[in-house]
């Protein structure tokens, strides 16, 4: 990290104001040459900006950030000029000349970690708070980026070289006559990772649905008004609605918010044997997105409960039958409700028509967010690599109580796994493959 780098931390295109942020070895040097010196530190001060021959670039204002203490752990400069795109491009050409480099995606936040600024956790918190688009995104990440979670990886961790400093000390000593068998006492803080893991892991979807959408499957048999009642739910016409069955045949998806999540619904094709080869792909599709859905709508026409047996095997306990139609004369065939209770399911009639049961719909919805989204502290796994960690070092734990005995090398290299594979969330390791896939997401000038 001996170059010293350059970006736009503002938004592309016209602007009152941009900022362009410096770090590195030669941010002073620069801010000498550009500004005639810098300010007193982490105060704002105007200043005239010029190029390397004179020329006025624009009055800016300007700050001066020494390391350690900026958010790189470098020097640093924030210059603060007027976003016209003349003005961005002599400073471009300005900076460049001086030796600077322009930063790549995530240069500056990669530097903060590799100078101990942040954990890996904190850094990718920060990605996620710039693309929050939910409060339920933006709390999350907040608390993400506070060090809460990585604390608990650390915690576990230490907890990890404790217990393997016991059961290698029995293992490099059988023949000492050391104090009791030093590998059981390190049973306890296996089985307390262990078994803190699992509590993770069984909340680890929490946390990616928060930031990736909550995703709602809107199934059923042709013609049940899937599309009538989607399109009511997402407020536009998002989705063709026709008299002709089979008319949707791929999965149309829409990202909402509902109570502060973001949700992805998805309209679906009906489920039936298909008359064509692209009917037939549409009903695959349709199967593979409910599967992998959070929650099931299953849709019913009040006047047409046929086929309920077909598309039950689409849905599973806690999902919403909603008997649609529910304007239109007539009552729902008796066996549905009596048919939902079997499988666990609950009814709820609608009408997308005459509005009829949509606001209790919604609130069925939202109540659900909140019930399996909610939580007052940030859930262990946000991105499905910290799940993959968590899920290699359970599995390593298991396998080294399973053999955990005096002189046992096994135990120890599973403990060892598991450290590493815990260590690799938090950042420490050395694996730039890891952090090129972590910051290469990152906007530029984070």
């Amino acid at each position: 990290m001996s170059d010293t780098i350059f970006a736009r931390a503002t938004a592309a295109g016209r602007a009152a104001v941009a900022i362009v942020r410096i770090t590195g070895p030669r941010a002073a040097e620069a801010l000498e040459t550009l500004a005639g010196g810098a300010p007193p530190p982490r105060q704002a001060a105007v200043r005239r900006l010029r190029s390397r021959n004179g020329e006025v670039i624009d009055t800016a204002l300007v700050l001066w950030m020494p390391g350690p203490g900026s958010f790189t752990g470098e020097d640093s400069v924030e210059l603060q000029v007027h976003g016209g795109p003349v003005i961005l491009q002599e400073l471009h050409e300005a900076l460049t000349q001086l030796g600077l480099r322009a930063a790549e995606p995530g240069e500056f936040s990669r530097r903060a970690f590799t100078n101990g600024r942040m954990d890996l956790l904190q850094a990718e918190a920060i990605a996620d708070l710039v693309d929050a688009e939910t409060s339920a995104q933006k709390r999350q990440a907040l608390l993400q980026m506070s060090g809460g979670v990585g604390r608990r990886f650390e915690r576990w961790r230490d907890a990890l070289a404790d217990a393997l400093a016991l059961i290698e000390a029995e293992n490099d000593f059988p023949d000492e006559d050391l104090p009791g068998a030093l590998a059981e006492q390190a049973r306890p803080m296996l089985e307390s990772v262990t078994a803190d893991l699992e509590l993770a892991l069984a909340a680890a979807a929490r946390g990616q649905r928060v930031r990736n959408g909550y995703r709602v499957a809107v199934i059923g048999r042709p013609n049940a008004g899937k599309s009538s009642l989607f399109n009511a739910l997402v407020g536009r016409e998002a989705a063709i609605v026709s008299q002709r069955p089979g008319t949707t045949r791929d999965v149309v998806e829409v990202e909402v918010q509902v109570g502060g999540y973001a949700v992805t619904l998805a309209d679906t094709a009906g489920v039936r044997d298909a008359a064509d080869e692209i009917e037939s792909e549409g009903v695959r599709r349709a199967q593979t997105w409910a599967d992998s859905a959070a929650w099931r709508l299953l849709i019913v026409d009040a006047s047409d409960s046929a086929g309920l047996q077909e598309v039950g095997e689409m849905v599973q306990p806690d999902d919403l039958v909603v008997v649609h139609k529910s304007d239109l004369t007539g009552s729902p065939a008796s066996e549905v409700p009596e048919w939902a209770s079997r499988r666990g399911l609950t009814t709820l009639r609608v009408s997308s028509k005459t509005g009829e049961g949509l606001d209790a719909l919604r609130a069925r919805l939202e109540a659900r967010l909140v019930s399996e989204l909610g939580g007052a502290e940030a859930p262990s796994a946000t991105r499905a690599r910290h799940q993959e960690a968590m899920e290699i070092a359970h599995a390593a734990l298991v396998r080294a109580n399973a053999v955990l005995t005096r002189g046992s090398e096994r135990a120890a290299e599973d403990v060892r796994i598991a450290a590493r594979a815990l260590q690799s969330v938090i950042g420490g390791v050395d694996n730039e493959a890891v952090l090129d896939r972590v910051f290469s997401a990152f906007c530029i000038g984070k």
